[in-house]
């Protein structure tokens, strides 16, 4: 009987990864949001972490590439294809379409939030809404985004950072950055560059970060040894790098989110920042899990900060939870011209 079922289907449709939330299952699908081609044949040769796996190790005519750049769609073919192919995984055979809720950015133009909604109605979903990246983090965080109550959530994920504070079950101030993961994998391949003379691939600098990466000082230094190509010589070459370098190195993308934080805070009503103060600033996203980072935020803001559980699945989590919320979907315009009188 469960094959004539609709599914309705909450995505996060993340620049790194997607996430894929079936009702009444949970989350049944993690996947990077990489795809390999094969440019002679325009076949998809392998999705997910097959395909991530490729990356910078493919011959000529395989090409493996992310179709999602700084949180909104770059190329619109691969991304219906991927979530086609993400959409069938998950749900198998079945009859009846799914209806979808897809999370965006907060600084989401309407062009954007247009080409997702196609792109996931062109993948098979019957219909399509969208929740903005801070709403669905702030429900899977476990907050009552629908109280009078103001709640600040900061999400860091691949491609685009989102700091907003909630109330109402609308946001009353956000800024959408894109400086996110990505860039703190940028930042560190351009470091390892510039003092080690030394090139490394996408993977190796993640493998930094996720290791011995950090935004604040650690009580005890940790040390990696990578390996990467000799910039004078061409040859393979292998260095040490300590945590004190990638504080160094991710310098530049931290300070950005801090101005993106403290511009949130300086636009908040007084009676909401009073509630911040009082409850503290909830961090999510894969970003957030970057060692020290809710240390600085404290430190720079004087509001209590702290890493929300399964912050990676929070998105998700929350976008799945508003599945059941539709009709505070269906009314988020109405709340927002509610609170609107509040943005000065």
């Amino acid at each position: 009987m469960a094959f004539f079922l609709r599914n309705d289907v909450g995505i996060d449709l993340g620049t790194a990864s997607v996430l894929v939330y079936v009702k009444g299952k949970g989350i049944v699908l993690q996947e990077p949001s990489v795809v390999a081609i094969d440019q002679y044949t325009n076949k998809f040769l392998a999705v997910g972490e097959e395909a991530r796996k490729m990356l910078g190790r493919t011959p000529g005519n395989i090409v493996a590439i992310r179709p999602l750049k700084e949180g909104v769609i770059s190329d619109y073919n691969v991304t219906e294809r991927m979530l086609k192919y993400f959409i069938g995984k998950s749900l198998g055979r079945t009859l009846l379409k799914p209806r979808l809720i897809v999370c965006v950015p907060s600084g989401c133009t309407e062009v954007e939030k247009r080409a997702v909604i196609e792109a996931a109605n062109e993948a098979g979903a019957v219909k399509t809404y969208l929740i903005e990246e801070p709403v669905a983090a702030a429900i899977g965080a476990g907050l009552d985004i629908t109280a009078p109550t103001g709640n600040m959530v900061v999400d860091i994920g691949g491609g685009t950072t989102d700091v907003a504070v909630i109330s109402l079950g609308g946001i009353v101030v956000s800024r959408s950055i894109k400086v996110a993961g990505d860039n703190f994998d940028e930042a560190i391949t351009r470091f390892v560059k510039k003092k080690h003379n030394m090139m490394i691939g996408e993977r190796t600098a993640e493998e930094l970060k996720v290791k011995i990466g950090c935004a604040y000082p650690l009580e005890e230094e940790e040390f990696l040894e990578i390996k990467g190509r000799n910039m004078v010589s061409g040859l393979p070459m292998n260095v040490v790098v300590s945590s004190n370098d990638m504080l160094e190195a991710l310098k530049e993308p931290v300070q950005e989110i801090l101005e993106a934080v403290h511009y949130v805070l300086e636009r908040t009503p007084p009676e909401l920042a009073a509630d911040i103060s009082n409850q503290g600033i909830i961090m999510t996203g894969g970003g957030a899990l970057l060692r020290g980072l809710p240390n600085i935020v404290e430190e720079r803001t004087g509001i209590q900060t702290r890493v929300a559980e399964n912050a990676v699945e929070c998105v998700a989590i929350g976008t799945g939870k508003s599945l059941e919320w539709m009709e505070i979907l269906d009314k988020s315009n109405a709340t927002k011209a509610q609170v609107g009188r509040y943005k000065k």
